[in-house]
């Protein structure tokens, strides 16, 4: 797709959404309100919004490769420190998904170049739980569960920040989520994480073991 045919649709999806509703730039150009920051993996196939049919202006996002929470990502951290103190949002999704490349490359045994330097944060999950995923009989169930685990940790992750912890200690309403979605059929699966306090921290540390 050329990028010319890029600025054709941004013009046709701006005056249609114009026709429905006239106000609508003039109310999103003023500010930003969002209750939710999504943090994903950039595969082009999951879209925050689109997967929950929301508008934009709904979600604050951050995408990186295997939606991954690591203390060195200044990027990262910087997202929801301005998510939890500027925009107050109120929930933090970890969005993973099943069938995603990042998780394959981290336990292939293939060079993938800079990337693998990011990647080693998920190897690490793969040797932690090498056990329990080779008890598994086929290789798409050891990338699907290390997939769950992903999210897991990238879930402690978010909790460990100072930023969510000064937010908790402070009293503002924070839940950190863990969800997965499935690209065969559009669905977001409930992992059963769900963290709005340093105390619930020891229930996810005893679930990482």
């Amino acid at each position: 797709m050329p990028i010319d045919e890029l600025f054709q649709r941004n013009k046709d999806w701006a005056a249609a959404l114009t026709r429905e509703d006239p106000e609508y730039f003039s109310r999103m150009s003023k500010d930003q309100r969002p209750e939710y920051l999504w943090i994903g993996c950039s595969d082009s196939r999951v879209p925050a919004t689109q997967i929950v049919d929301l508008p934009p202006g709904k979600i604050f996002v951050h995408y990186n490769i295997a939606n991954v929470v690591v203390h060195s990502d200044l990027n990262c951290l910087s997202v929801i420190q301005y998510a939890i103190e500027t925009l107050k949002v109120k929930h933090i999704i970890v969005a993973g998904h099943y069938g995603c490349g990042g998780i394959r490359a981290a336990v292939e045994n293939k060079e993938n170049r800079m990337i693998d330097n990011w990647l080693r944060h998920i190897a690490d999950i793969e040797r932690i739980h090498r056990a329990k995923l080779d008890a598994l009989e086929t290789e798409e169930q050891r990338l699907n569960l290390l997939a769950e685990l992903n999210v897991q940790e990238q879930v402690a992750n978010v909790c460990r920040t100072s930023v969510i912890r000064r937010a908790w200690e402070s009293g503002q309403e924070v839940t950190v989520y863990g969800l997965i979605y499935e690209m065969a059929n559009g669905q977001l699966k409930d992992l059963g994480l769900r963290v709005n306090g340093i105390g619930q921290m020891t229930e996810i540390q005893q679930q990482e073991g």
